[in-house]
């Protein structure tokens, strides 16, 4: 199986219509910066490393890059990995190198990246594991042939490892369906189950393993991640079940000290209130939540996994992309 989410062809960026997955397949075209930033608040491209991607691409479209990049950086204000991407194109272009060449070097580390994280965080999964996780991390969420915590699920799936997938349907906008359809298509054993059913299989000892994605992770260690991550965390730690955290290291924000400075962003309340509610009633919608570093056991990114956030900074600073 090869999800491709991303292609610049002919000078035309096109996107598959995750809003449409997993029960229709289409491509949209991008012509230009606008097209990019309706598409990512849209959520038809979704996931921190796969908005960064696209978001390279974009520039390469642009005439006036330097403008278009505010744009691009008012669409997802959690994921740091889209500030990370416009941030390196434009000193690309600055340096007199094309926008697109960077892009492509952007999507080609970002790809090998998560090989990387798959290769050094399969090393936790035991044959036999059961293994839960929340949101999409797979192929479309990073927008390269491995995903983070999906895909070291399937990494380790692709050693022969027996693997048993315990798949939150993260509401409110179901990306559980998305990693369901990936699974399938690798054909990984699995289960969805609501977001609240976590606990009961934690207690039951049916859970050997939890490993989530994220969208910013702070120089202490705290993170962002989908909505319902933060009680997974505080369910496995009260359960003895390890938790860890797989990322690329543009995901990392040393900027900013603890997770209190990470701005969650709040969607329209119509993603959390279906049909079946009386007409009339309000919600409240964040898109994310902070998960503080004590509830972490590891953070596997393409350096290794780590307890101290400090290797990972002192590895990426070393590292031009």
């Amino acid at each position: 199986m090869d999800i491709k989410p991303i292609k610049f062809e002919n000078g035309k960026l096109i996107i598959l219509n995750q809003a449409l997955l997993p029960h229709k397949t289409d491509y949209v075209e991008c012509k230009n910066v606008d097209d990019v930033a309706e598409a990512i608040r849209s959520m038809k491209i979704r996931g921190a490393p796969a908005i960064g991607i696209v978001a390279a691409y974009s520039l390469a479209l642009s005439k006036k890059p330097e403008k278009d990049a505010q744009l691009l950086l008012s669409t997802r204000p959690t994921a740091v990995d889209l500030r990370n991407a416009v941030k390196f194109v434009l000193e690309e272009i600055k340096n007199g190198r094309d926008a697109f060449s960077a892009a492509e070097r952007w999507r080609n580390a970002i790809d090998d990246k998560c090989k990387r994280i798959a290769e050094n965080g399969v090393a936790l999964i035991r044959d036999g594991a059961r293994i839960l996780t929340h949101c999409n991390t797979g192929s479309l969420a990073t927008g390269v042939s491995y995903g983070t915590a999906l895909g070291i699920i399937k990494m380790g799936w692709e050693k022969k490892k027996r693997i048993f997938v315990f798949v939150d349907e993260t509401r409110p906008r179901f990306q559980g369906a998305l990693t369901s359809w990936e699974l399938r298509l690798l054909g990984i054993p699995h289960d969805v189950i609501v977001d609240s059913a976590a606990g009961y299989f934690m207690k039951n000892k049916e859970v050997d393993i939890v490993i989530v994605g994220a969208d910013r992770i702070a120089a202490n260690g705290d993170f962002a991640n989908k909505i319902g991550t933060y009680p997974l965390a505080v369910l496995a730690k009260e359960n003895d079940v390890p938790f860890y955290v797989a990322a690329p290291s543009s995901t990392f924000d040393f900027d900013i000290e603890r997770g209190e400075e990470i701005r969650v962003e709040e969607r329209d309340e119509e993603e959390v209130v279906l049909p079946i509610y009386p007409k009339g009633t309000r919600a409240r919608n964040p898109a994310f939540d902070i998960t503080p570093n004590k509830y972490v056991d590891g953070y596997i990114t393409e350096f290794g996994i780590h307890k101290s956030i400090k290797e990972v900074e002192i590895a990426w600073k070393s590292t031009s992309v």
